[in-house]
């Protein structure tokens, strides 16, 4: 099992005036500190107006960021917003390449729609077109980064003329893609276009086999025809994390923080009525978490093997290396870590990730190649199946000029 940490900048109200400014260099320090310890991965969100659930509306730069302050974690989007609202294709395909480019061929691309109103009107984009958008986008994103010079694309939401799309990326044919998933039939269709599954719903190892014997199941199928020129079958998922030596300091350290994280989404997806500037989600949540299940004893009781899939790894490093042996054990390839939410301190995450990397994380490491390689023997032929279904890069035509030829 490999281990990513989520990043989605949370900052509960009351804000200072460098409120921003130190939760951002804060961030970049545990990023930093999480490449020397030997984490695989570290994802950031795209979000937009989501006040305190998240301030991280420019990831693409802020990723720029941790490719110079580190060496090897991995540099993923969790995720970009495809619909070309959010962000035009060809400007996804420019800023994925050139975030490969400077940071030696390290990133991840994963996609997605957004869910919430706040994001979506902002942005005058269709709720009930938003998965058509997503897949146009994903499919001329791939292109951009294999034809040379891209062919052009004339789609219902994606048009644009022959163009040579640079720069081109480090990694070929592309860096691995990943699609978001919050339910099954997200998860199966990640795996029809052979794309990795970044699941953001908190779950327990007995639903995680559920979804990973879904998706494998996917990849396997006639059905399955990649989105890219590559398949990334991968699943990983999100699970809230606080190591401590001491449970109940774990626990006091993180169940704010991680029900916010929680009550939050739900504010902005669905049961909230955000007033932009005005309205504090912090207090909105110390009001009514109890009424929604998110009050302190919604943890569990102390003592005992981690089970509520809502507490997650949150616990000692024995509590935590029993419930992820278990996940291992279900087929997950990725524990993506949840360890800044509202109101966590930056020193108690520091401290944690150090205590996971020296007491929990050695003995998956080891496994890990070992599972790899036997996961990719079965898969190869699957693979090798959905790639032939795959239509080829095209070819621009070669007498196609900006502007016509003169005359004279």
């Amino acid at each position: 099992m490999r281990f990513g940490l989520l990043y989605g900048l949370q900052l509960p109200r009351p804000w200072g005036p460098d409120a921003e400014s130190r939760l951002y260099h804060d961030v970049l320090d545990q990023i930093e500190l999480a490449d020397r310890l030997g984490f695989d991965n570290v994802w950031c969100p795209e979000h937009h107006f989501l006040e305190e659930y998240s301030h991280l509306s420019a990831s693409e730069v802020f990723l720029g960021a941790v490719s110079q302050r580190t060496r090897t974690i991995r540099i993923g989007h969790a995720v970009m917003l495809m619909p070309p609202a959010f962000n035009p294709t060809a400007r996804v395909a420019e800023r994925i390449a050139t975030l490969d480019v400077l940071s030696g061929g390290r990133v991840e691309f994963g996609t997605g729609e957004s869910t919430t109103p706040t994001e979506l009107l902002g942005f005058g984009i269709e709720r009930a077109t938003k998965r058509d958008q997503w897949a146009e986008a994903v499919d001329a994103a791939a292109r951009m980064f294999v034809e040379e010079p891209f062919a052009g694309y004339d789609g219902a939401y994606v048009s644009m003329p022959i163009r040579n799309v640079l720069p081109k990326p480090v990694q070929r044919p592309h860096p691995p893609m990943w699609m978001a998933c919050g339910n099954r039939d997200a998860i199966r269709l990640a795996a029809n276009r052979g794309l990795g599954a970044l699941n953001f719903s908190f779950f327990g190892p007995a639903e995680t086999r559920k979804w990973v014997d879904a998706y494998y199941a996917g990849i396997e199928s006639e059905d399955c025809v990649p989105a890219g020129f590559a398949v990334n079958p991968q699943i990983a998922a999100t699970i809230p994390m606080m190591c401590h030596r001491d449970e109940a300091t774990a626990v006091e350290r993180a169940v704010d923080g991680i029900q916010f994280f929680n009550f939050g989404l739900g504010y902005y997806g669905g049961f909230g009525s955000p007033a932009p500037g005005h309205t504090n989600v912090w207090e909105v949540f110390q009001r009514e978490r109890a009424g929604r299940g998110m009050d302190r004893a919604a943890f569990g009781k102390l003592g005992g093997p981690l089970g509520n899939p809502a507490r997650g790894a949150v616990g000692t490093p024995e509590q935590i290396r029993d419930l992820l042996r278990q996940h291992e054990e279900a087929g997950l390839d990725q524990a993506i870590f949840l360890v800044q939410g509202g109101g966590m301190r930056h020193e108690d995450v520091c401290e944690s990730l150090e205590l996971f990397a020296a007491e929990v994380m050695p003995e998956f490491k080891e496994r890990h190649d070992k599972t790899e390689r036997r996961k990719m023997e079965r898969l190869r032929p699957a693979v090798d199946a959905a790639l032939a279904r795959r239509e080829p890069a095209r070819t621009a035509d070669p007498g196609y000029r900006v502007l016509p030829r003169s005359k004279h």
